[in-house]
Protein backbone atom coordinates (compact mmCIF):
# COMPACT_ATOMS: atom_id res chain seq x y z
CA UNK A 1 0.00 0.00 0.00
CA UNK A 2 1.17 3.53 -0.69
CA UNK A 3 2.73 4.99 2.41
CA UNK A 4 0.99 7.62 4.48
CA UNK A 5 1.70 11.16 3.38
CA UNK A 6 3.80 13.43 5.53
CA UNK A 7 3.58 17.20 6.08
CA UNK A 8 6.28 17.81 3.48
CA UNK A 9 3.76 16.92 0.79
CA UNK A 10 1.80 20.11 1.25
CA UNK A 11 3.00 22.96 -0.95
CA UNK A 12 6.13 23.32 -3.01
CA UNK A 13 9.59 22.70 -1.69
CA UNK A 14 12.09 25.51 -2.13
CA UNK A 15 15.36 24.76 -3.94
CA UNK A 16 18.43 24.31 -1.75
CA UNK A 17 22.16 24.09 -2.48
CA UNK A 18 21.98 26.30 -5.55
CA UNK A 19 25.23 27.26 -7.22
CA UNK A 20 25.27 30.60 -9.02
CA UNK A 21 26.39 30.61 -12.64
CA UNK A 22 27.87 33.47 -14.61
CA UNK A 23 24.89 33.46 -16.97
CA UNK A 24 22.46 34.33 -14.21
CA UNK A 25 21.09 30.82 -13.77
CA UNK A 26 21.23 28.71 -10.65
CA UNK A 27 22.41 25.14 -11.10
CA UNK A 28 21.36 22.70 -8.40
CA UNK A 29 24.10 20.32 -7.35
CA UNK A 30 21.73 17.80 -5.76
CA UNK A 31 21.02 14.51 -7.48
CA UNK A 32 17.29 14.86 -7.70
CA UNK A 33 16.75 18.57 -8.15
CA UNK A 34 16.42 21.09 -10.98
CA UNK A 35 18.25 21.63 -14.26
CA UNK A 36 17.93 25.38 -13.99
CA UNK A 37 16.27 27.70 -11.53
CA UNK A 38 15.30 30.89 -13.33
CA UNK A 39 13.99 33.73 -11.22
CA UNK A 40 10.52 34.81 -12.31
CA UNK A 41 9.70 38.52 -12.39
CA UNK A 42 8.95 39.99 -8.95
CA UNK A 43 5.37 40.75 -8.02
CA UNK A 44 4.03 44.09 -9.17
CA UNK A 45 2.96 46.67 -6.63
CA UNK A 46 -0.71 46.39 -7.69
CA UNK A 47 -0.87 42.60 -7.29
CA UNK A 48 -3.69 41.60 -4.93
CA UNK A 49 -2.78 38.92 -2.35
CA UNK A 50 -4.77 35.73 -2.92
CA UNK A 51 -5.76 36.76 -6.47
CA UNK A 52 -4.09 35.34 -9.58
CA UNK A 53 -2.40 38.23 -11.45
CA UNK A 54 -3.78 39.13 -14.90
CA UNK A 55 -2.27 37.64 -18.04
CA UNK A 56 1.05 39.08 -19.18
CA UNK A 57 2.89 38.30 -22.41
CA UNK A 58 6.17 39.08 -20.68
CA UNK A 59 5.40 36.58 -17.92
CA UNK A 60 4.40 33.95 -20.48
CA UNK A 61 7.80 34.39 -22.12
CA UNK A 62 9.50 33.83 -18.76
CA UNK A 63 7.70 30.50 -18.39
CA UNK A 64 8.43 29.44 -21.97
CA UNK A 65 10.90 26.58 -22.41
CA UNK A 66 9.94 23.39 -20.55
CA UNK A 67 6.88 22.77 -22.74
CA UNK A 68 8.93 22.87 -25.93
CA UNK A 69 11.50 20.49 -24.45
CA UNK A 70 8.63 18.18 -23.50
CA UNK A 71 7.06 18.36 -26.98
CA UNK A 72 10.25 16.97 -28.53
CA UNK A 73 9.12 13.52 -27.38
CA UNK A 74 6.21 13.85 -29.85
CA UNK A 75 8.79 14.23 -32.63
CA UNK A 76 11.37 11.52 -32.08
CA UNK A 77 12.48 9.29 -34.98
CA UNK A 78 10.16 6.50 -33.83
CA UNK A 79 7.20 8.87 -34.17
CA UNK A 80 8.36 10.04 -37.59
CA UNK A 81 8.60 6.45 -38.78
CA UNK A 82 5.09 5.81 -37.49
CA UNK A 83 3.90 8.96 -39.31
CA UNK A 84 5.41 8.05 -42.68
CA UNK A 85 4.17 4.45 -42.51
CA UNK A 86 0.67 5.55 -41.50
CA UNK A 87 0.58 7.97 -44.42
CA UNK A 88 1.95 5.46 -46.94
CA UNK A 89 -0.35 2.61 -45.88
CA UNK A 90 -3.51 4.41 -44.72
CA UNK A 91 -3.33 7.65 -46.74
CA UNK A 92 -5.11 10.58 -45.12
CA UNK A 93 -7.60 8.37 -43.23
CA UNK A 94 -5.78 8.33 -39.86
CA UNK A 95 -5.19 12.08 -39.48
CA UNK A 96 -8.17 12.37 -37.13
CA UNK A 97 -6.59 9.73 -34.89
CA UNK A 98 -3.26 11.54 -34.92
CA UNK A 99 -5.06 14.68 -33.75
CA UNK A 100 -6.98 13.01 -30.92
CA UNK A 101 -4.06 10.90 -29.74
CA UNK A 102 -1.96 14.08 -29.56
CA UNK A 103 -4.68 15.61 -27.42
CA UNK A 104 -4.56 12.59 -25.10
CA UNK A 105 -0.80 12.94 -24.85
CA UNK A 106 -1.16 16.62 -23.98
CA UNK A 107 -3.67 15.79 -21.27
CA UNK A 108 -1.22 13.37 -19.64
CA UNK A 109 1.55 15.98 -19.80
CA UNK A 110 -0.68 18.64 -18.22
CA UNK A 111 -1.13 16.31 -15.25
CA UNK A 112 2.63 15.81 -15.08
CA UNK A 113 3.27 19.56 -14.94
CA UNK A 114 0.50 19.94 -12.35
CA UNK A 115 2.18 17.39 -10.10
CA UNK A 116 5.58 19.05 -10.44
CA UNK A 117 4.41 22.63 -9.85
CA UNK A 118 1.98 21.88 -6.99
CA UNK A 119 4.34 19.65 -5.00
CA UNK A 120 7.77 21.04 -5.90
CA UNK A 121 8.96 17.49 -6.61
CA UNK A 122 9.02 15.42 -9.75
CA UNK A 123 7.27 12.11 -10.35
CA UNK A 124 10.26 9.84 -9.70
CA UNK A 125 10.93 11.54 -6.33
CA UNK A 126 7.34 11.17 -5.18
CA UNK A 127 7.19 7.53 -6.30
CA UNK A 128 10.30 6.87 -4.21
CA UNK A 129 8.62 8.34 -1.13
CA UNK A 130 5.11 6.97 -1.67
CA UNK A 131 5.66 3.37 -2.78
CA UNK A 132 7.29 0.47 -0.90
CA UNK A 133 10.85 -0.43 -1.84
CA UNK A 134 9.96 -3.40 -4.02
CA UNK A 135 7.42 -1.44 -6.06
CA UNK A 136 9.78 1.52 -6.27
CA UNK A 137 12.61 -0.61 -7.68
CA UNK A 138 10.30 -2.21 -10.24
CA UNK A 139 8.99 1.19 -11.34
CA UNK A 140 12.57 2.44 -11.69
CA UNK A 141 13.60 -0.59 -13.75
CA UNK A 142 10.57 -0.15 -16.02
CA UNK A 143 11.40 3.51 -16.55
CA UNK A 144 15.06 2.75 -17.31
CA UNK A 145 14.18 0.02 -19.80
CA UNK A 146 11.75 2.34 -21.59
CA UNK A 147 14.37 5.10 -21.65
CA UNK A 148 17.04 2.82 -23.14
CA UNK A 149 14.59 1.61 -25.80
CA UNK A 150 13.59 5.16 -26.70
CA UNK A 151 17.23 6.29 -26.77
CA UNK A 152 18.16 3.49 -29.18
CA UNK A 153 15.46 4.70 -31.58
CA UNK A 154 16.55 8.32 -31.23
CA UNK A 155 20.27 7.69 -31.65
CA UNK A 156 19.72 5.33 -34.58
CA UNK A 157 17.51 8.00 -36.17
CA UNK A 158 20.31 10.55 -35.85
CA UNK A 159 22.82 8.04 -37.23
CA UNK A 160 20.60 7.38 -40.26
CA UNK A 161 20.35 11.14 -40.87
CA UNK A 162 24.13 11.54 -40.63
CA UNK A 163 24.59 8.68 -43.09
CA UNK A 164 22.16 10.37 -45.52
CA UNK A 165 23.81 13.78 -45.24
CA UNK A 166 27.31 12.28 -45.63
CA UNK A 167 26.17 10.34 -48.72
CA UNK A 168 26.89 7.05 -47.00
CA UNK A 169 30.48 7.90 -46.07
CA UNK A 170 29.70 7.69 -42.32
CA UNK A 171 28.20 4.30 -41.39
CA UNK A 172 25.47 3.83 -38.78
CA UNK A 173 27.92 3.03 -35.98
CA UNK A 174 29.92 6.16 -36.83
CA UNK A 175 26.75 8.27 -36.63
CA UNK A 176 26.04 6.75 -33.21
CA UNK A 177 29.47 7.84 -31.93
CA UNK A 178 28.94 11.36 -33.28
CA UNK A 179 25.55 11.55 -31.59
CA UNK A 180 26.97 10.23 -28.32
CA UNK A 181 29.69 12.90 -28.27
CA UNK A 182 27.19 15.75 -28.59
CA UNK A 183 27.02 18.04 -25.55
CA UNK A 184 23.67 19.21 -24.30
CA UNK A 185 22.92 22.89 -24.81
CA UNK A 186 19.43 23.78 -23.64
CA UNK A 187 19.21 26.87 -25.86
CA UNK A 188 19.97 24.65 -28.85
CA UNK A 189 16.53 23.04 -28.56
CA UNK A 190 14.86 26.07 -30.10
CA UNK A 191 17.19 25.83 -33.10
CA UNK A 192 16.52 22.11 -33.50
CA UNK A 193 12.73 22.45 -33.29
CA UNK A 194 12.81 25.37 -35.74
CA UNK A 195 14.98 23.30 -38.09
CA UNK A 196 12.50 20.44 -37.92
CA UNK A 197 9.56 22.72 -38.59
CA UNK A 198 11.24 24.48 -41.52
CA UNK A 199 12.54 21.24 -43.07
CA UNK A 200 9.23 19.41 -42.98
CA UNK A 201 7.29 22.54 -43.98
CA UNK A 202 9.56 22.88 -47.02
CA UNK A 203 8.99 19.20 -47.81
CA UNK A 204 5.23 19.72 -47.37
CA UNK A 205 5.27 22.67 -49.78
CA UNK A 206 7.37 20.77 -52.34
CA UNK A 207 5.01 17.78 -52.45
CA UNK A 208 1.73 19.80 -52.35
CA UNK A 209 -0.60 17.33 -50.54
CA UNK A 210 -4.33 17.38 -51.28
CA UNK A 211 -5.88 20.06 -49.02
CA UNK A 212 -9.42 18.68 -49.28
CA UNK A 213 -8.33 15.16 -48.36
CA UNK A 214 -6.29 16.56 -45.48
CA UNK A 215 -9.31 18.35 -43.96
CA UNK A 216 -11.54 15.31 -44.44
CA UNK A 217 -8.91 13.12 -42.81
CA UNK A 218 -8.83 15.39 -39.75
CA UNK A 219 -12.60 15.75 -39.32
CA UNK A 220 -14.02 12.41 -40.50
CA UNK A 221 -13.12 9.35 -38.40
CA UNK A 222 -12.37 6.38 -40.65
CA UNK A 223 -10.98 2.97 -39.79
CA UNK A 224 -10.75 -0.29 -41.70
CA UNK A 225 -9.34 -3.76 -41.11
CA UNK A 226 -6.37 -2.86 -43.34
CA UNK A 227 -5.41 0.19 -41.28
CA UNK A 228 -6.16 -1.01 -37.73
CA UNK A 229 -2.54 -1.95 -37.00
CA UNK A 230 -1.22 1.43 -38.09
CA UNK A 231 -4.03 3.15 -36.18
CA UNK A 232 -2.90 1.45 -32.99
CA UNK A 233 0.67 2.47 -33.76
CA UNK A 234 -0.33 6.13 -34.15
CA UNK A 235 -1.78 6.19 -30.63
CA UNK A 236 1.05 4.18 -29.11
CA UNK A 237 3.78 6.50 -30.41
CA UNK A 238 2.46 9.68 -28.80
CA UNK A 239 2.87 8.97 -25.07
CA UNK A 240 6.41 8.04 -24.03
CA UNK A 241 6.99 6.86 -20.43
CA UNK A 242 10.23 8.75 -19.78
CA UNK A 243 8.63 12.02 -20.94
CA UNK A 244 5.96 11.75 -18.23
CA UNK A 245 8.73 11.66 -15.62
CA UNK A 246 10.74 14.39 -17.34
CA UNK A 247 8.09 17.11 -17.62
CA UNK A 248 7.24 17.04 -13.90
CA UNK A 249 10.90 18.00 -13.31
CA UNK A 250 11.29 20.55 -16.11
CA UNK A 251 8.45 22.74 -14.83
CA UNK A 252 10.37 23.34 -11.62
CA UNK A 253 13.00 25.34 -13.49
CA UNK A 254 11.09 28.56 -12.80
CA UNK A 255 11.29 29.72 -9.20
CA UNK A 256 7.96 30.76 -7.75
CA UNK A 257 6.79 31.43 -4.22
CA UNK A 258 5.39 28.09 -3.00
CA UNK A 259 3.60 29.74 -0.07
CA UNK A 260 1.31 31.76 -2.34
CA UNK A 261 -1.38 29.66 -3.95
CA UNK A 262 -2.12 32.36 -6.49
CA UNK A 263 1.50 32.18 -7.71
CA UNK A 264 1.29 28.40 -8.04
CA UNK A 265 -1.96 28.76 -9.98
CA UNK A 266 -0.38 31.43 -12.17
CA UNK A 267 2.49 29.08 -12.99
CA UNK A 268 0.01 26.32 -13.85
CA UNK A 269 -1.85 28.71 -16.18
CA UNK A 270 1.27 29.82 -18.06
CA UNK A 271 2.70 26.33 -18.33
CA UNK A 272 -0.63 25.07 -19.69
CA UNK A 273 -0.60 27.74 -22.42
CA UNK A 274 3.04 27.12 -23.29
CA UNK A 275 2.76 23.33 -23.43
CA UNK A 276 -0.42 23.53 -25.53
CA UNK A 277 1.35 25.76 -28.08
CA UNK A 278 4.39 23.46 -28.10
CA UNK A 279 2.29 20.34 -28.66
CA UNK A 280 0.39 22.11 -31.46
CA UNK A 281 3.74 22.77 -33.18
CA UNK A 282 4.73 19.12 -32.82
CA UNK A 283 1.32 18.00 -34.10
CA UNK A 284 1.74 20.22 -37.15
CA UNK A 285 5.10 18.61 -37.94
CA UNK A 286 3.70 15.08 -37.52
CA UNK A 287 0.77 16.09 -39.71
CA UNK A 288 3.08 17.34 -42.47
CA UNK A 289 5.12 14.14 -42.47
CA UNK A 290 2.02 11.93 -42.63
CA UNK A 291 0.41 13.91 -45.45
CA UNK A 292 3.62 14.04 -47.52
CA UNK A 293 3.86 10.24 -47.54
CA UNK A 294 0.10 9.89 -48.01
CA UNK A 295 0.33 12.05 -51.13
CA UNK A 296 3.37 10.32 -52.55
CA UNK A 297 3.09 6.65 -51.63
CA UNK A 298 -0.46 5.67 -50.64
CA UNK A 299 -1.65 2.67 -52.69
CA UNK A 300 1.75 2.29 -54.36
CA UNK A 301 3.94 -0.85 -54.44
CA UNK A 302 6.46 0.87 -52.14
CA UNK A 303 3.91 1.66 -49.41
CA UNK A 304 4.68 -1.36 -47.21
CA UNK A 305 8.46 -1.17 -47.57
CA UNK A 306 9.12 2.44 -46.50
CA UNK A 307 11.07 3.07 -43.29
CA UNK A 308 13.48 5.62 -41.86
CA UNK A 309 16.45 4.24 -43.78
CA UNK A 310 14.96 4.41 -47.27
CA UNK A 311 12.31 7.14 -46.85
CA UNK A 312 14.61 9.93 -48.07
CA UNK A 313 15.63 7.96 -51.15
CA UNK A 314 12.00 7.20 -52.01
CA UNK A 315 11.16 10.90 -51.65
CA UNK A 316 14.07 11.81 -53.91
CA UNK A 317 12.96 9.35 -56.59
CA UNK A 318 9.36 10.54 -56.35
CA UNK A 319 9.85 14.31 -56.22
CA UNK A 320 13.34 14.87 -57.61
CA UNK A 321 15.83 17.54 -56.66
CA UNK A 322 14.05 20.88 -56.88
CA UNK A 323 15.71 23.97 -55.42
CA UNK A 324 17.20 21.85 -52.67
CA UNK A 325 17.24 18.01 -52.92
CA UNK A 326 14.37 16.63 -50.87
CA UNK A 327 16.62 13.78 -49.71
CA UNK A 328 18.68 16.29 -47.72
CA UNK A 329 15.62 18.15 -46.46
CA UNK A 330 14.44 14.85 -45.00
CA UNK A 331 17.92 14.13 -43.60
CA UNK A 332 18.17 17.51 -41.86
CA UNK A 333 14.71 17.16 -40.31
CA UNK A 334 15.48 13.62 -39.16
CA UNK A 335 18.81 14.72 -37.67
CA UNK A 336 17.13 17.55 -35.75
CA UNK A 337 14.48 15.14 -34.46
CA UNK A 338 17.05 12.59 -33.36
CA UNK A 339 19.40 15.06 -31.70
CA UNK A 340 16.73 16.94 -29.77
CA UNK A 341 14.97 13.81 -28.53
CA UNK A 342 18.33 12.29 -27.52
CA UNK A 343 19.09 15.35 -25.39
CA UNK A 344 15.72 15.19 -23.62
CA UNK A 345 16.29 11.48 -23.08
CA UNK A 346 19.54 12.29 -21.28
CA UNK A 347 17.76 14.79 -19.04
CA UNK A 348 15.04 12.24 -18.32
CA UNK A 349 17.62 9.61 -17.40
CA UNK A 350 19.22 11.93 -14.87
CA UNK A 351 15.92 12.68 -13.14
CA UNK A 352 14.70 9.08 -13.21
CA UNK A 353 17.90 7.73 -11.67
CA UNK A 354 18.30 10.57 -9.18
CA UNK A 355 14.62 10.56 -8.19
CA UNK A 356 14.06 6.84 -7.69
CA UNK A 357 17.44 6.04 -6.13
CA UNK A 358 18.16 9.37 -4.39
CA UNK A 359 21.74 9.25 -5.63
CA UNK A 360 23.98 12.09 -4.49
CA UNK A 361 26.40 12.67 -7.37
CA UNK A 362 27.40 15.36 -9.83
CA UNK A 363 25.19 15.85 -12.87
CA UNK A 364 27.93 15.09 -15.37
CA UNK A 365 28.55 11.73 -13.67
CA UNK A 366 24.84 10.86 -13.84
CA UNK A 367 24.84 12.01 -17.46
CA UNK A 368 27.74 9.67 -18.32
CA UNK A 369 26.01 6.74 -16.60
CA UNK A 370 22.63 7.27 -18.21
CA UNK A 371 24.09 7.92 -21.67
CA UNK A 372 26.33 4.84 -21.45
CA UNK A 373 23.34 2.63 -20.61
CA UNK A 374 21.79 3.63 -23.95
CA UNK A 375 24.79 4.29 -26.20
CA UNK A 376 26.61 0.98 -25.63
CA UNK A 377 23.71 -1.25 -26.76
CA UNK A 378 22.98 1.21 -29.56
CA UNK A 379 26.53 0.86 -30.95
CA UNK A 380 26.11 -2.93 -30.95
CA UNK A 381 22.76 -2.58 -32.73
CA UNK A 382 24.22 -0.12 -35.26
CA UNK A 383 27.20 -2.36 -36.10
CA UNK A 384 24.89 -5.32 -36.67
CA UNK A 385 22.22 -3.48 -38.65
CA UNK A 386 24.75 -1.57 -40.73
CA UNK A 387 25.01 -4.84 -42.69
CA UNK A 388 21.27 -5.55 -42.67
CA UNK A 389 19.38 -2.25 -42.82
CA UNK A 390 16.08 -3.90 -43.80
CA UNK A 391 15.91 -5.36 -40.29
CA UNK A 392 15.86 -1.88 -38.71
CA UNK A 393 12.08 -1.72 -39.16
CA UNK A 394 11.72 -4.99 -37.24
CA UNK A 395 13.90 -3.60 -34.47
CA UNK A 396 11.74 -0.48 -34.35
CA UNK A 397 8.60 -2.63 -33.97
CA UNK A 398 10.13 -4.43 -30.99
CA UNK A 399 11.14 -1.14 -29.40
CA UNK A 400 7.65 0.30 -29.91
CA UNK A 401 6.18 -2.76 -28.20
CA UNK A 402 8.62 -2.22 -25.34
CA UNK A 403 7.48 1.41 -24.99
CA UNK A 404 3.85 0.27 -24.96
CA UNK A 405 4.55 -2.28 -22.23
CA UNK A 406 6.03 0.35 -19.92
CA UNK A 407 3.48 3.16 -20.47
CA UNK A 408 1.10 2.00 -17.67
CA UNK A 409 3.91 2.14 -15.12
CA UNK A 410 4.32 5.87 -15.73
CA UNK A 411 0.67 6.83 -16.21
CA UNK A 412 -0.94 4.91 -13.33
CA UNK A 413 1.34 6.32 -10.58
CA UNK A 414 0.87 9.81 -12.06
CA UNK A 415 -2.93 9.58 -12.02
CA UNK A 416 -2.92 8.06 -8.53
CA UNK A 417 -0.79 10.89 -7.14
CA UNK A 418 -2.58 13.85 -8.79
CA UNK A 419 -5.86 12.45 -7.43
CA UNK A 420 -4.52 12.39 -3.85
CA UNK A 421 -5.58 15.46 -1.88
CA UNK A 422 -2.98 14.92 0.85
CA UNK A 423 -0.22 15.16 -1.77
CA UNK A 424 -1.72 17.80 -4.06
CA UNK A 425 -3.68 19.88 -1.56
CA UNK A 426 -6.07 22.33 -3.25
CA UNK A 427 -4.53 21.48 -6.62
CA UNK A 428 -5.89 17.93 -6.62
CA UNK A 429 -7.82 17.23 -9.82
CA UNK A 430 -11.62 17.19 -9.57
CA UNK A 431 -13.89 14.16 -9.89
CA UNK A 432 -14.85 14.84 -13.51
CA UNK A 433 -11.24 15.28 -14.57
CA UNK A 434 -10.25 12.20 -12.57
CA UNK A 435 -12.82 10.05 -14.40
CA UNK A 436 -11.77 11.53 -17.74
CA UNK A 437 -8.05 10.88 -17.31
CA UNK A 438 -8.58 7.35 -16.00
CA UNK A 439 -10.73 6.67 -19.05
CA UNK A 440 -8.00 8.02 -21.31
CA UNK A 441 -5.41 5.93 -19.46
CA UNK A 442 -7.56 2.81 -19.81
CA UNK A 443 -7.94 3.48 -23.52
CA UNK A 444 -4.20 3.94 -24.00
CA UNK A 445 -3.43 0.79 -21.99
CA UNK A 446 -5.96 -1.29 -23.97
CA UNK A 447 -4.58 -0.04 -27.29
CA UNK A 448 -1.03 -0.89 -26.30
CA UNK A 449 -2.24 -4.19 -24.91
CA UNK A 450 -3.68 -5.00 -28.31
CA UNK A 451 -0.35 -4.18 -29.95
CA UNK A 452 1.56 -6.39 -27.52
CA UNK A 453 -0.86 -9.30 -27.87
CA UNK A 454 -0.91 -9.26 -31.66
CA UNK A 455 2.87 -8.81 -31.83
CA UNK A 456 3.67 -11.69 -29.48
CA UNK A 457 1.13 -14.00 -31.13
CA UNK A 458 2.94 -13.45 -34.42
CA UNK A 459 6.45 -13.72 -33.00
CA UNK A 460 6.26 -16.39 -30.27
CA UNK A 461 7.40 -19.76 -31.60
CA UNK A 462 8.32 -22.79 -29.54
CA UNK A 463 7.11 -24.17 -26.22
CA UNK A 464 9.94 -22.79 -24.08
CA UNK A 465 9.67 -19.26 -25.45
CA UNK A 466 5.89 -19.40 -25.08
CA UNK A 467 6.24 -20.50 -21.44
CA UNK A 468 8.66 -17.67 -20.66
CA UNK A 469 6.32 -15.12 -22.29
CA UNK A 470 3.34 -16.45 -20.30
CA UNK A 471 5.25 -16.24 -17.01
CA UNK A 472 6.39 -12.71 -17.83
CA UNK A 473 2.86 -11.70 -18.80
CA UNK A 474 1.49 -13.03 -15.50
CA UNK A 475 4.01 -11.04 -13.46
CA UNK A 476 3.33 -7.97 -15.62
CA UNK A 477 -0.44 -8.14 -15.05
CA UNK A 478 0.01 -8.77 -11.33
CA UNK A 479 2.11 -5.62 -10.90
CA UNK A 480 -0.37 -3.66 -13.00
CA UNK A 481 -3.25 -4.78 -10.75
CA UNK A 482 -1.20 -3.83 -7.69
CA UNK A 483 -0.63 -0.29 -8.94
CA UNK A 484 -4.29 0.20 -9.83
CA UNK A 485 -5.30 -1.08 -6.38
CA UNK A 486 -3.37 1.77 -4.75
CA UNK A 487 -5.94 4.22 -6.11
CA UNK A 488 -8.73 2.39 -4.28
CA UNK A 489 -6.66 2.01 -1.11
CA UNK A 490 -6.05 5.77 -1.04
CA UNK A 491 -9.74 6.47 -1.57
CA UNK A 492 -10.66 4.19 1.35
CA UNK A 493 -8.03 5.83 3.57
CA UNK A 494 -9.39 9.27 2.74
CA UNK A 495 -12.95 8.18 3.54
CA UNK A 496 -11.88 6.64 6.86
CA UNK A 497 -10.01 9.79 7.84
CA UNK A 498 -13.08 11.91 7.01
CA UNK A 499 -15.32 9.71 9.22
CA UNK A 500 -12.96 9.73 12.19
CA UNK A 501 -12.66 13.53 12.04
Amino acid sequence: MVSSPSPKHNGMRESNHLLSDDDGYDYDDQANDKILAIEIEKADADDVPGVVPPFSWKKLWEFTGPGFLMSVAFLDPGNLEGDLQAGAIAGYSLLWLLMWSTFMGLLIQLLSLRLGVATGRHLAEICREEYPNCARILLWLMAEVALIGADIQEVIGSAIAIKILSRGVIPLWGGVLITASDWKLEAFFAVLISTMALSFAWMFAETKPNGKELIIGLLLPRLSSKTIQKAVGVVGCVITPHNVFLYSALVQTRKIDPKKKEKVQEALNYYTIESSIAVFVSFSINLMVTTVFAKGFYATPQAHSIGLVNAGQYLQERYGGGLFPILYIWGIGLLAAGQSSTMTGTYAGQFIMGGFLNLQMKKWIRSVITRSCAILPTIIVAIYFNRSEDSLDILNEWLNVLQGMVIPFAIIPLLTLVSNEQIMGVFKIGKLMERTVWTVAALVIMINGYVMLSFFLSEVNGLLFGFVVCMGASAYIAFLVYLISQRHNQAELKGFTHLTN
